[in-house]
């Protein structure tokens, strides 16, 4: 079965048969969605890549231990960033 590396809530590794709807960067412990323009701009200079990471759903993003990215979820990523 061809499939799609995704990322787990457990931060593991797993192949599913469909793409995931959320997109990372493991170094960095960021995530945002697939057309983020920074992450976008990073993977047309050659960078990004070996680092790009695929999650199933944002749930699984924060969960795994990413935190919002602050271009293209600007929103989520003030929520993130607000002391409590």
């Amino acid at each position: 079965m061809a499939g799609y590396t995704l990322i787990g809530a457990d931060g593991r590794p797993y192949l599913s048969p469909v793409k995931g709807t959320w997109g990372g960067h493991r170094r960095g412990e960021i995530y945002g969605r697939l057309d983020c323009p920074a992450a976008l701009r990073a993977i047309a200079r050659g960078g990004y890549v070996a680092n790009r990471v695929l999650f199933a759903d944002e749930a699984t993003a924060l969960t795994a231990g990413f935190r919002p990215c602050a271009v293209c979820c600007p929103d989520r990523y003030r929520a993130w960033a607000s002391p409590p």
